[in-house]
Formats: structure tokens, sequence, C-alpha cells
């Protein structure tokens, strides 16, 4: 246990989330490594401009992928009603992703839960049947004032993935989360992942820390599905669980979904470490960092957990 506050930790996870996904951000669904080093070969530092042609194509370096943007609206609504209230969140969430004026990549989540809202306003727990990491890479701000209840991350995972596999993912994250801001390790929060789908990805990360992140992803799977993304960003998180620098830029130098796998790490890493762990010239950058200090000033009026 360390003597790092809970206001602390609780930054360092929001803003670890944050800088985790923008750091990603020009690096984004590159699977390929040898066209992820000829793309950028002066080296991958972090905060790369996407090339033409790219997923999130006229983003500037320092800008967030769909994940983050979804993340700072999940933010700002949780700041503003001083809970997870589902309805002001659909609210915030389809008027931006639904405006054609938003520039941010619809990912299949996104699109489905669209439709959804489209056809049944009224329906906020029939998001898409999906498994990737949508809800996963946004909940740090949840996590905050609602801990690791469970009826409270299904309900947030629900309005854009309805899918078992999806919530038993999220929860173990917010139960990981909560454990790294009461003061425990990494894997001693690990450890309360608490159910069989996370603590079996954990294992496989615990059991590969004799290999690089970037082998390890390989072996994992460098894509979207949380069976592939949880396990790849959990051997990153521990294997350099000391330096969140590293831990990121090898995240993101193994390709594929690097953003959400950086956002969850900069999560756990940032809970472990408080505010100081996040790289401050890495947070400056930030083209949303002063709606995220607005944020996490008024979140720290609300009670947290």
């Amino acid at each position: 246990m360390s003597e790092v506050s809970l206001s602390e930790r609780v930054q360092g996870m929001i803003w670890g989330q944050f800088v985790g996904d923008a750091a990603a951000l020009g690096t984004h669904w590159i699977y390929d490594l040898d066209e992820l080093a000829a793309a950028y070969p002066a080296g991958i530092h972090g905060f790369e401009r996407p090339m033409p042609g790219h997923y999130h194509e006229g983003k500037e370096p320092g800008a967030q992928t769909h994940y983050g943007d979804g993340a700072l609206l999940l933010l700002e609504s949780v700041a503003e009603r001083g809970v997870f209230d589902v309805e002001d969140f659909a609210q915030r969430f389809l008027a931006f992703f639904g405006s054609p004026a938003t520039l941010s990549y619809r990912d299949h989540a996104t699109r489905e839960t669209l439709a959804h809202l489209l056809e049944e306003p009224g329906d906020l727990s029939n998001g898409a049947d999906d498994d990737q990491p949508a809800t996963i890479t946004r909940m740090a701000s949840v996590v905050a004032v609602h801990g690791a209840d469970p009826a409270v991350t299904e309900a947030l995972t629900r309005f854009c993935q309805n899918n078992k596999q999806a919530v038993a993912y999220c929860q173990a994250h917010a139960r990981i989360l909560s454990a790294l801001l009461e003061g425990a390790d990494l894997p001693m929060a690990f450890a309360q992942a608490g159910n069989e789908v996370a603590t079996f990805s954990i294992t496989r990360a615990e059991a590969a820390q004799d290999v690089s992140v970037e082998q390890a992803t390989l072996e994992f799977g460098q894509s979207c599905p949380l069976p592939n993304s949880f396990p790849a960003a959990a051997h990153a998180a521990l294997r350099h669980a000391s330096d969140f620098r590293a831990a990121i830029l090898h995240t993101i130098k193994a390709g594929g979904d690097n953003a959400a796998r950086a956002s969850i790490v900069g999560a756990w890493l940032g809970a472990a470490g408080g505010l100081t762990a996040v790289p401050e010239e890495w947070r400056t950058q930030l083209a949303a960092g002063s709606r995220i200090e607005a944020a996490l000033e008024r979140l720290a009026t609300r009670s947290l957990v």
C-alpha cells in the first residue's frame, strides 16, 4: 500500500485513460508491424499524426480517437450529474455521434447503438451485440463515482454493448480499477477481477511475462475483441507496471487496436501510481485537456468511491 491519495489516483486513472487513447491516434488499427515502422521511420514516440486515408484522418495530434471521444462525453455527464445517468449520457451520445458534422469514427457498437436509439429511443439497454472495447475504454469516470457496482457497470455496458462477454470484462475492469484506487498494487488488483473470462485472460498475461509486449500481443491477437485486447493490455501493464510511458509506447508499437489497449493500460497505471505517474508533457498535449480539467474539478466536489 502506498500513500498516494484517492484524489490523485482518480485523477491519474482518468488522465491515464485519455492519454493512452490520444497517444495512439495516428498509429491506431495498423496491424502490419513492418507497415507501422515504415509509416514512421523516425520511430514511434506517441501522438503521431494520422496519415491520409487513415481511420482518424483529419484529426490533429492530441485529439482523441472515437474511444476517447465517447469517454469525454461520459466524463462530462458524470461530472455534471454527479452519478451515471444513462438518459443524460444517451442524449450526449446521440447529439455527438449522430451529427454528420462530428469528425469521429463510428465503430460497430456506435453505429448499431445509434440505429437502436433512433428506432426505440426509450430503450437504453439495447446496444450492439458487440464484444469489443467501446465501453471498457470510457468507464473510468463511472468507477470514480460508483466504484465496482455491478449493476451500474452493466447498465453502462448494455447501453452500447448488449453483450454478456462485454459486461463480464467491463465488470472485471471496474473491480480492478476500484482495487487500485484503494491502494492495491497491480497483481493484487488483478486477483480481484472476479470472473472466469477476465481471470483466464490475466493468467495468460502473467504466464507470458518473459516475452515483449509486441510479441505477446501478436500471440494474444492485435484485434479489437476483448478476449484478445484484454490479456494484451494486462500483459503490457504488468511488464511495465512502474513505467507509464514505456507501457503505453510498447502497447502502441504492438499495432492493431492499440488505442483501446493503451486507454485500458493508462487507466490502470494512472490509478496505481496517481497523477504523477502520467507524464505531464503528455497530459498537456491533449486537445481536450481544458475540458478534462474542468470536469475533474467538478467531479472532485462529488462523492468519490
